[in-house]
């Protein structure tokens, strides 16, 4: 019996930290995909990283790799500030680009991101892990249950374990300006994200928050305003939280247990006595149990859009992805942070 064929897509991956070991854990689950190259600045690291894997290429030169006929994509983990001109340099050269989010350092990075995208012909789409997840597709499935939509909210507070450098006097990655970091880009982004994929562009934003003696924002809070709805997001890196996430409608609520790694998602209709007597409505589990590794969907979204030809995602759309820069840069001046990619 003849083996059905299956097209791989070869890829190299920028950066070798443990973001990157995440995403291959799930992209090695996907028959489609194969990991052919790394680069990174010194090949001592490209050599490590390569033995780790059995990648039997290395590069120390991006651009080497980039115009290299060996892959076809290329999976980008580098920090914040060298999205744009690494993803631009890759897409120069024919190669698709999956990026880590946030896709860029600002919007003006990620409009360049998307004209390079759509003039060498190539796909272009941000990480962003939950929107591809099944549960978030059950979010989405399950949302014209609970009516007229009244508000989103959503919470990720996360306290790092660098910010006790930071409080030594030590400024580690994560709370470094010059590398487009922060609170929002690192973990806002994921409040923002789902709300803009699910709601589309708020029509005013306010923010507030904590900037930090570095120039980087520790924390925030942002109220958007919809037509008919409103929506608030709190992200902190220097405090923990245990909120969940929840759209509340008319007729219910969809509840998320956490909205960066969504384990479970409830469905609870609205209490039909106008006293608020009577019975408590018992919530339904929506979930729908993962068969892969989290990080697999996104790997897979990205290598279906290649293969099917189309030109970017639908749900992690080039177009969402710009919003949510221009949201995040609106938040940004509004706290007076700035980077030096602005």
């Amino acid at each position: 019996m003849n083996q059905q064929y299956i097209q791989k897509i070869r890829f190299g991956v920028v950066g070798t930290n443990f973001i990157t070991d995440w995403v291959l854990a799930g992209a090695c689950q996907d028959e489609r995909f194969e990991l052919v190259a790394v680069y990174s600045r010194t090949q001592e690291t490209a050599d490590a990283f390569a033995a780790k894997y059995q990648i039997p290429y290395t590069f120390t030169s991006l651009e080497e790799m980039a115009k290299s006929s060996l892959i076809d994509a290329v999976y980008i983990a580098s920090p914040n500030f060298l999205h744009a001109s690494q993803s631009i340099l890759c897409m120069q050269h024919g190669k698709h680009v999956l990026c880590e989010k946030p896709i860029a350092s600002n919007a003006r990075e990620a409009r360049m991101m998307i004209e390079a995208s759509r003039k060498y012909n190539v796909v272009l789409m941000e990480a962003m892990k939950p929107t591809l997840t099944p549960n978030f597709l059950s979010v989405r499935k399950n949302l014209e249950r609970i009516g007229v939509i009244r508000r989103y909210f959503s919470c990720y507070c996360q306290y790092s374990s660098r910010y006790d450098k930071f409080k030594e006097g030590i400024v580690l990655n994560a709370f470094n300006p010059e590398l487009s970091n922060g609170a929002i880009m690192d973990i806002g982004v994921y409040t923002i994200y789902p709300m803009v994929v699910l709601f589309g562009r708020p029509k005013k934003i306010d923010a507030t928050g904590i900037v930090l003696s570095s120039g980087a924002d520790g924390q925030g809070a942002i109220n958007f305003l919809y037509d008919g709805m409103n929506a608030t997001v709190l992200y902190s890196k220097i405090a923990n939280s245990s909120l969940p996430t929840e759209i509340q409608g008319e007729d219910g609520n969809i509840t998320l247990d956490r909205v960066n790694i969504i384990g479970n998602v409830t469905y609870t209709p609205r209490l039909a006595a106008s006293s608020g007597r009577g019975p408590v409505p018992e919530p339904e589990d929506i979930s729908v149990k993962a068969e892969k590794d989290e990080y697999y969907y996104e790997v897979a979204e990205f290598i279906d859009v290649i293969l099917s030809g189309r030109h970017e995602s639908e749900i992690n759309s080039l177009d969402n992805s710009l919003t949510t820069m221009e949201i995040i840069d609106e938040v940004r001046h509004q706290l007076g942070i700035v980077y030096p990619a602005d």
